[in-house]
C-alpha cells in the first residue's frame, strides 16, 4: 500500500511514505541542486588525461566547503570520500582514489552536495582526451535515455512509465538497462522513497502526484545488464567488462509535468560537451 504525506509532517527517516513537499522545499532543492551542476560544471576543464580521481574528489570537497555545503556520500554508512568517480565498466560507487585517468576513458562522477539540509544529486558523464566512437554512443544513448525517462514524469502517470521509456529506448539502441540500483526520492534525506527502476511497465509503480521529488539515473552497459559489487563493498562493475554509462538529474513532479533541477548552468551536461 503506497502512502503519500506532506513532507513536513513525515518523519526524518525513510518509512516508505512519499513525501509531497510545498513550494518552500522546491525552492530549498533549486539552490542544493544548482550548485551540485556548478561543481560539475567546474569539474569539465580537470577532467583529463594524468588527472586523479582523488584530485577531483579534492575539488569537490574544496567546492563544497568554499559554498557553504557538505558532500552527502562523506562519512555515509562509512564511505569516506566526497564523490562516486565511476570509470569505464565501474557501473557505480567507484571509489576516488591515486590512479590517473588515461586518454580514452569515460568516467561518470557523481555528486551530492547538502545546502542548508536539502540534497542536490546529480551525476554525469566526462569523455577523458579522445574516446572510441563505441564510448561516444553509448554516452549518446544514455543521456538520450534519461531524457526519455523524464519526459514521462507527469501527475497521474506511474512511476513504471519512467522505466518503461528507458527501457524501450535503450534496448533498442542494443544496449541494456542495469536492474540492481535504482534512482530514489531526495530531498532532506539523501535516499527515500519511492524507488525509481529503469525499466518496467507504464502501469506499474506509485502513481506521481504533484510535490514528489526524485532522482531518474539510468545505468546502460554497451553489453549485457549484470553486474557485481567488488570486496571493497561499494565499486558495481559490469559483470561481462563492458562499458557503462550514466547521468543523473533531479526531478520534482509539478501540475503540470516536471522540473529539472539539475540543468548545467553552462549548459555542460548534455553527450559531446566538455563535461
Amino acid at each position: 500500500m503506497v502512502s503519500y504525506i506532506a513532507a513536513e509532517l513525515a518523519p526524518q527517516k525513510n518509512n516508505g511514505q512519499i513525501r509531497l513537499y510545498g513550494e518552500d522545499g522546491f525552492e530549498g532543492m533549486r539552490k542544493a541542486c544548482q550548485l551540485t551542476a556548478q561543481c560539475l560544471d567546474a569539474l569539465a576543464p580537470m577532467v583529463v588525461p594524468g588527472v586523479t580521481t582523488d584530485a577531483i574528489d579534492k575539488f569537490v570537497f574544496e567546492f563544497g566547503r568554499d559554498h557553504g555545503a557538505l558532500p552527502a556520500t562523506m562519512n555515509y554508512r562509512g564511505y569516506t570520500k566526497s564523490s562516486c568517480t565511476s570509470i569505464n565498466h565501474v557501473v557505480c560507487h567507484g571509489i576516488p582514489n591515486d590512479k590517473p585517468l588515461r586518454d580514452g576513458d569515460i568516467v561518470n562522477i557523481d555528486v551530492t552536495l547538502v545546502v542548508d539540509g536539502w540534497h542536490g544529486d546529480s551525476s554525469r558523464m566526462y569523455p577523458v582526451g579522445q574516446i572510441k566512437r563505441a564510448a561516444e554512443r553509448l554516452l549518446e544513448v544514455t543521456h538520450e535515455s534519461m531524457m526519455r525517462g523524464i519526459a514521462a514524469v507527469k501527475p497521474g502517470a506511474r512511476t513504471g512509465a519512467i522505466g518503461e521509456a528507458i527501457q524501450t529506448y535503450a534496448e533498442a539502441e542494443r544496449c541494456s538497462v542495469v536492474r540492481d540500483f535504482c534512482g530514489h526520492g531526495l530531498g532532506r534525506l539523501f535516499h527515500d522513497a519511492p524507488n525509481i527502476l529503469h525499466y518496467g511497465r507504464a502501469n506499474e509503480g506509485p502513481e506521481m502526484r504533484p510535490g514528489m521529488i526524485f532522482t531518474i539515473e539510468p545505468m546502460i552497459n554497451l553489453g549485457k545488464p549484470h553486474v557485481k559489487v567488488l570486496a571493497d563493498g561499494w565499486t558495481a562493475v559490469t559483470r561481462d567488462r563492458s562499458l557503462s554509462a550514466q547521468y543523473e538529474h533531479t526531478v520534482g513532479v509539478t501540475e503540470t509535468g516536471c522540473e529539472i533541477f539539475t540543468l548545467s548552468p553552462g549548459g555542460l551536461d548534455r553527450p559531446g560537451l566538455p563535461g
